[in-house]
């Protein structure tokens, strides 16, 4: 069996705090709340030309870089079918039956998802990192896996093998 290898980060910098609410059930709508995610990353493949998996600076600031982008806003589904959210030049409105919530356009991140669970948040966020290595670095990792930690134990995971 060949040699694997994986990096792992994990750092006290790596999170972002955030509002969002959620649907369960099909058609159960909680209520408007926040978290402090933790975000944690592992790429796995076989190592460069410079014998490592991913130039942890670029991982690093990457990640960093995407958290921060989520810091401190409304994160909002534009693919909800319950959730209707309408962006204008100022502000958006989000609605769910005959409740509305209004936020300042700035203090929203407009996701192209159908929920904001944290294993859709976990999904974006592997997405982006893999877009963004690639640009930076020029090589997409072979496999990506973004935890999430929305409070203290409650972790969601999505893994991407980009190996096809």
């Amino acid at each position: 069996m060949p040699d694997r290898y994986h990096v792992r980060m994990s750092k006290d910098y790596l999170v972002f705090s955030a509002g969002h609410f959620i649907t369960y059930g099909g058609d159960i709508c909680e209520r408007l709340h926040g978290h402090n995610y933790r975000v944690t990353a592992e790429v796995s493949g076989p190592l460069d030309e410079n014998h490592y998996v991913v130039d942890f600076i670029a991982l690093r600031d990457t990640l960093k870089a995407i958290v921060d982008e989520l810091d401190h806003h409304m994160l909002l589904p534009t693919r909800h079918p319950l959730i209707k959210v309408v962006a204008d030049e100022r502000e958006v409105t989000a609605t769910f039956r005959d409740r509305r919530w209004v936020f300042p356009l700035g203090d929203c991140i407009l996701l192209d998802v159908p929920n904001t669970t944290s294993e859709l948040l976990a999904r974006y966020i592997a997405g982006r990192l893999t877009a963004d290595l690639q640009t930076q670095t020029g090589q997409r990792p072979q496999r990506l896996r973004i935890e999430i930690d929305e409070c203290f134990g409650n972790v969601a995971i999505c893994e991407l093998d980009h190996t096809n």
